[in-house]
């Protein structure tokens, strides 16, 4: 389990027996991939990152992702989010235009999304890893029963926001408790479907709403 430097804090909500068995499971999975030389995303050291960021008690809302960007250097932990020195992919583009249109926020220069994560949003993908160039390639890898788990854990615990854009992500809706927390969903910011409901969905002046009245902290969706 160690290999993976799964946060500690996630341990006990999730499961410290359930997390064992499942990481030595995927650690296997990994390691035999390693092994025939194919190149996986994001780098070891990244792939629980999202977790890393933000802790279980802290989330404040989560932002469901797929699975991780396939090209080189583009994947670092957290959905939808690029590093600094890499090209801005299509679907964050889009996000970055809603964001300009519902809150009249300049459209970033970068895609790094780390400040939002420093923020308390849980930018989590349903896949944590990705081969090179084959996008939802670690689809049978088992993710899904991890992510479900912290999903239906954060539903249990209450007063989140989940974001749920395109058709993958809203199939989760069935894990959480609209009674205790807030469900936001439209169309996936792909420029092949943004037209179809994500642009004008206004989810980010609706996440701070929802926050002010619980009396907590705004996000300040600005990128540094």
């Amino acid at each position: 389990m160690n290999i993976f430097s799964f946060p500690d804090a996630w341990l006990e909500p999730i499961g410290r027996g359930f997390c064992e068995d499942f990481l030595g499971n995927i650690q296997s999975k990994l390691i035999h991939n390693q092994d025939e030389s194919v190149v996986i995303f994001p780098p070891r050291n990244f792939i629980f990152r999202a977790l890393d960021l933000v802790k279980f008690e802290d989330a404040k809302v989560l932002i469901l992702g797929q699975d991780p960007y396939h090209g080189f250097g583009q994947a670092n932990g957290l959905s939808f989010s690029v590093n600094k020195e890499t090209t801005i992919p299509p679907s964050l583009k889009n996000i970055f235009l809603e964001l300009k249109n519902d809150l009249n926020i300049p459209i970033s220069s970068h895609g790094d999304l780390t400040y939002w994560a420093q923020q308390k949003v849980l930018l989590l993908n349903t896949l944590l890893t990705v081969e090179m160039g084959k996008p939802n390639s670690h689809e049978k890898f088992g993710w899904e029963k991890l992510t479900d788990k912290i999903i239906s854990q954060l539903s249990k615990r209450g007063n989140m926001i989940f974001v749920l854009w395109g058709k993958s992500a809203q199939k989760k809706h069935i894990l959480i408790d609209r009674k205790h927390n807030k469900i936001l969903q439209a169309s996936h910011p792909s420029p092949l479907s943004a037209y179809r409901g994500f642009f004008g969905c206004k989810h980010f002046s609706k996440i701070n709403n929802f926050l002010k009245q619980e009396g907590a902290s705004e996000i300040d969706w600005e990128l540094k």
